[in-house]
């Protein structure tokens, strides 16, 4: 129970409700226990009357810290709001009637947009402009999700029919770092195989028959011998001569299959601010030729490789909206020799995941597969004959491709903290390198040299310029590379 104000002479209730003359008061006619169900609102340094229906002779206050309570006289209670909070007064006769009895809630007195928003976020800057029925929120705020809530609140306060335009952005803007595996694997199968066969007779007469490219033998007059070439795919090749009819028979079967493996991986890096784009590319430009009209051609670039954009946007809890699209592009010269086309695959997605957290984008398949033959008609369908008038080519590429993508929320770091493979090289002396046969010499990563006082050179002494927090100047050690970084 907190101490009881006594009644108050009639001298010094009056100096009192002097005293307050200048505060805004209302009056408020006093009610039975029973009957007071409402409480007293009231603003930091605010006051309200209450009239008492007969005189009393106590007062009590639970909290005197939150409100204070004036006497003008027997009939009268001046209730003075000190701080936010809530208490209860209760004024009683001197038979032990309840004169009144309430519930007084204080609370901060917002009179401004600025005071709402300063009393929500205490750690924001926000400046309210209000122009032609508009209210423009600038400034700076420490969270993302503060933007929301203030454009929220302002709303509220100034109601619906009011228009609210944020431009508010963060103080530190938070950056997110992206790091992106991208693993692809390409498999091909291929077989092939074929005739051909060419003659030659005394008469110098030939013929050729077959399914190959190439010209496979050729018949030396000089020699008098064949001539088998190579071909040129690579493929292995059974040749040899026969003399029928009278006739030097040359014949060549080509076989080949091939199988292979190919795996690539790349893992870029990259770094971005909230609501910013960045793009990435491993890769190159190859030119291509732009018809202009009569303005003649020009020499236009485009782009393939391994390439990534995305935009993060850091929500509340440290979750992160992503939007990414990787792409893998290659240059296909199966249509055109000379101008080659672009093969790409491409994936775009928007995720929320917090920071370390990876997701992946599989199921990036391709599979093509390839059955050609060549034959001479009717007699390359013979059962058993008809193998020797015909070729067959075969030819299976799979590919597969996944993307793992997993973002974190980076801060910058201090320069001192830096460290570099390069920092703690060193160029071997004359004697390292003719004795002891080093190269270099030190230890990769270790804490570069950095810039000190001169041994023998006087301490500077800080002007009255200078700053009281400025650091002293560190004496020469040992080792330490002295102004000019001389190593």
């Amino acid at each position: 129970m907190k101490p009881m104000h006594k009644l108050a002479g009639p001298a010094v209730a009056i100096g009192l409700a002097l005293a307050f003359a200048a505060a805004p008061t209302s009056a408020v006619n006093a009610a039975i226990s029973s009957a007071q169900d409402n409480a007293i609102l009231l603003s930091v340094g605010g006051s309200r009357v209450v009239n008492l229906p007969a005189k009393m002779s106590d007062v009590v206050i639970a909290d005197p810290e939150v409100v204070d309570v004036h006497v003008r006289s027997q009939n009268q209670l001046y209730l003075i709001a000190k701080k936010a909070g809530e208490t209860t007064v209760f004024a009683t006769a001197s038979n032990g009637k309840v004169l009144f009895s309430g519930t007084v809630r204080v609370g901060n007195n917002i009179t401004s947009i600025d005071d709402m928003l300063r009393l929500a976020m205490p750690g924001a800057k926000i400046a309210v402009n209000t122009m032609n029925g508009m209210v423009l929120l600038t400034g700076t705020i420490q969270a993302p999700e503060d933007a929301a809530e203030a454009e929220r609140l302002t709303q509220a306060f100034v109601g619906k029919d009011v228009t609210v335009v944020s431009r508010l952005r963060m103080a530190t803007p938070l950056q997110v770092m992206l790091q992106v595996k991208i693993a692809e694997v390409a498999k091909d199968v291929g077989h092939k195989i074929g005739t051909n066969f060419t003659s030659h007779d005394t008469g110098s007469t030939g013929g050729y028959v077959g399914g190959g490219l190439r010209d496979f033998a050729q018949y030396d007059s000089d020699t008098n011998s064949w001539n088998f070439t190579t071909p040129v795919d690579g493929s292995y090749s059974l040749g040899g001569v026969a003399r029928i009819f009278g006739m030097d028979i040359a014949g060549a079967l080509d076989l080949a299959e091939s199988s292979g493996l190919a795996s690539t991986l790349a893992q870029p890096n990259l770094t971005a601010l909230s609501g910013e784009t960045a793009s990435f590319l491993a890769g190159g430009e190859y030119p291509y030729t732009v018809s202009n009209g009569l303005q003649g051609n020009s020499i236009e670039f485009k782009q393939y490789g391994v390439q990534l954009a995305f935009t993060p946007t850091v929500l509340a809890d440290g979750r992160i909206s992503l939007r990414v699209r990787p792409t893998v592009s290659s240059l296909d010269f199966s249509i055109n020799a000379n101008v080659p086309a672009l093969r790409s695959r491409t994936a775009e997605t928007t995720v929320e995941l917090g920071s370390g957290q990876a997701f992946m984008i599989a199921g990036l398949l391709n599979n093509e597969a390839s059955n050609s033959v060549n034959k001479i008609p009717g007699l390359g369908n013979l059962p058993i004959l008809g193998s020797l008038f015909k070729s067959r080519q075969f030819q299976r590429n799979e590919t597969e491709l996944v993307i793992v993508v997993t973002p974190y929320l980076v801060k910058p770091m201090n320069a001192s903290d830096v460290r570099l493979p390069t920092d703690g090289f060193r160029n071997a002396d004359l004697g390292e390198g003719l004795f002891l046969q080093r190269g270099h010499s030190g230890t990769s990563g270790a804490r570069r040299p950095m810039p000190s006082r001169a041994p023998g050179s006087p301490m500077p002494t800080p002007g009255p310029e200078a700053s009281a927090a400025s650091p002293p100047a560190v004496a020469r050690k040992d080792g330490d590379a002295a102004p000019g970084f001389s190593f």
